[in-house]
Parts: structure tokens; C-alpha cells; sequence
């Protein structure tokens, strides 16, 4: 679910919806809905709720829509799959969204769901681990793609080495075994995990907390999508933002969400979904930042540039790109959700 992309040149499909039908006069029928696809970036989990949320409560229905809701996996390269045109759009990130404009492809981001990068770093229970500069000499388990985005950011913040790296591969194993590890995780996820290991919940540093201004959990599409089918694209937009909204409140709505997340994966238990939204809304992943303001999905034009000026800083990404490539306000900052 991390890392930069890495993605070949090639045409862009341009992608169309099922066209709107013209109601007859006095004979009703019934309604003939807008097709759209959706592929998650991994198998269906809370994390994706909001969008299970607008499926299982008809909120693209709604809308006039069809949604096919696909969820990812360790075999799928999502972002290949939207430039092929074998889906509408996709769960995307920050880094995807300036690989596109990198290669010149004609796709970008229309929302931006989580506010707050989810990934944490992770220490085990009373070992002290408050503060990011707490990190100097201890060993370090960083993914290889986690080492091409958010690594560089924390080791010039904190005059970190690249001694101190060692390999992550989603075992929690190595980390358990040294009282000295710190590994890296996702807020919703891995310290339920390892406080069920250790029987008490471990110390977790949010990297968003650190100033890494990434947008996580981002819709992406292609440019012809959104300008020939602007308001199908919209209806999408809208629907999945209300989803989020509902998600977020949890309790007996969001039972046929959470039923259609468990049936997709069984992995995703009552108690992992609730310990996850308990966590998004107590870190304010989605609802902060340019949300306070604009609803969920809410973007900005100075977060967009804060976030390329401190990548290019560290040399993630090129200098001289487009920043505003990269996204559109179009479909967003409409107040949806906001509390």
C-alpha cells in the first residue's frame, strides 16, 4: 500500500460511462444507471469503508450509479490497470498522482480521502519512543518502497542513517524479537496486531505527525473521464464522500458495509474493523487538514505544493513538474461531512 510507482509511458484509453437515459413521457420505467469501476488498493478492509459504506447503503444508487467495487491485492498493479483502461479510477496517493504528470499521462487526483498519511512508526511498550529524534541508533524496519518516500523525509529531519535500515517484508516477527525495533505500519492496523502479540498496546508515531504532508487514500481518473462525464464523475465523488461520512459514525449503519468488507475478506474481523475506525476518527485521518474546511476529500492548492517542495527537497521527486497537474479542485471542497 505504500511506496512510489513506477510506471511506463503509454496511450491513454479514453474511458466512458453507460450513456444517461432519456425518460419516455407518461409510461415510467425504470431508471438505467451510469457504469463506473473502482479498484481498491488492497483487499477490502476498513481503511476502504466509506466507499463499502455508498454500495451497501445505495448511496450510488442514488446517485444514478452503478459502482463495481473491486478490491486490490499483492498481484494487482493498480495504477498500470487505470492507464490501460481496464478500470475507471482508482485508490491512489501523493506519489502516484506526480508520477502521472512525471510520464505525461492524462490522469490525475479528485479527492483525497485520508487528510493525514496513515503510516506510523511503531516501538515496542515502554520503551520511550515519544518523540521522532528518539529514533537516532535504533534499528529501523522500512520497506523497500517506504525507502524511496517518506524515508528521506524523516532521515534529513533527523539527521538519520541509512545504517541504522533494516528490512521490512510485513513480518512482524524481527520486530518482535528486538525490544529495540521500531518498524513501520499503518495507524489502523499494525499496533492492534502487535498489542494482541504483546498483550499491550505499543508506542506509535504517526510520520503525518512528524510534518510528511502526503494525501493517502486519494480517488484518481482520467482527464477524459472527468471532462466528458463530469457530472457521472461528480455523482461518484459525492456519493463515496457521504459513504465516508456515514462510515466514520459507525454503529448499526454501517453493519451491511462492514458484512461486505468481512465477506471479501475474512481476515477483517468485528473487532480489527472497529479497533480501525476508532483510530481514523481518534487521529483525525480524514477529517483534518483542508477537511475542517472543506469536507471530506478536501484538497488544496498550498498542500499540493508543500508536499512536491518537501520531496523534491530530498530528491524523491524531480524539480521543474507541474504541481497542478497532479489534481483538480473541480470535484471537491463542497462541505461534505463537515462537521
Amino acid at each position: 500500500m505504500t511506496g512510489a510507482f513506477r510506471l511506463d509511458r503509454r496511450a491513454a484509453l479514453g474511458l466512458a460511462a453507460a450513456p444517461l437515459l432519456v425518460p419516455l413521457a407518461r409510461r415510467p420505467r425504470a431508471q438505467t444507471l451510469d457504469r463506473l469501476s473502482f479498484h481498491t488498493d488492497w483487499r477490502a478492509q476498513a481503511e476502504h469503508g466509506g466507499f463499502y459504506q455508498a454500495v451497501a447503503a445505495g448511496l450510488y444508487k442514488a446517485r444514478g450509479l452503478e459502482v463495481d467495487l473491486r478490491q486490490g491485492g499483492p498481484s494487482l498493479n493498480i495504477g498500470q490497470m487505470l492507464l490501460a483502461g481496464r478500470v475507471d479510477m482508482t485508490m491512489s496517493n501523493s506519489f502516484e498522482a506526480f508520477t502521472y504528470v512525471r510520464v505525461g499521462a492524462p490522469f490525475f487526483t479528485l479527492a483525497a480521502i485520508f487528510q493525514k498519511d496513515p503510516q506510523v512508526l511503531i516501538a515496542h511498550p515502554g520503551s520511550g519512543f515519544d518523540s521522532f529524534e528518539k529514533m537516532k541508533g535504533r534499528p529501523l524496519l522500512i520497506s523497500n518502497g517506504s525507502r524511496s518516500t517518506f524515508w528521506p523525509y524523516l532521515r534529513k529531519k533527523y539527521g538519520l542513517s541509512d545504517a541504522q535500515l533494516r528490512p521490512y517484508n510485513f513480518n512482524m516477527s524481527p520486530f518482535l524479537a528486538d525490544p529495540q525495533a521500531i518498524q513501520q505500519g499503518f495507524v489502523s492496523s499494525e499496533p492492534f496486531s502487535i498489542a494482541q502479540a504483546l498483550g499491550r498496546p505499543p508506542e506509535v508515531m504517526l510520520i503525518a505527525d512528524a510534518g510528511f504532508s502526503a494525501y493517502q487514500t486519494t480517488i484518481a481518473t482520467s482527464r477524459a473521464l472527468a471532462t466528458e462525464k463530469k457530472d457521472v464523475v461528480q455523482r461518484f465523488v459525492d456519493a463515496s464522500l457521504e459513504g465516508w461520512a456515514q462510515y466514520l459514525q459507525g454503529g448499526p449503519a454501517i453493519e451491511a458495509a462492514n458484512a461486505l468488507i468481512k465477506q471479501q475478506n475474512p481476515d477483517q474481523t468485528d473487532a480489527r474493523i472497529a479497533y480501525a475506525i476508532k483510530v481514523l476518527n481518534e487521529r483525525g485521518i480524514v477529517r483534518s487538514g483542508d477537511a475542517l474546511i472543506g469536507g471530506i476529500g478536501a484538497m488544496s492548492d498550498a498542500r499540493w505544493k508543500d508536499f512536491y517542495d518537501s520531496m523534491t527537497d530530498v530528491d524523491v521527486l524531480p524539480k521543474g513538474l507541474d504541481v497542478r497537474q497532479a489534481y483538480t479542485l473541480d470535484f471537491v471542497n463542497k462541505g461534505i461531512g463537515r462537521k
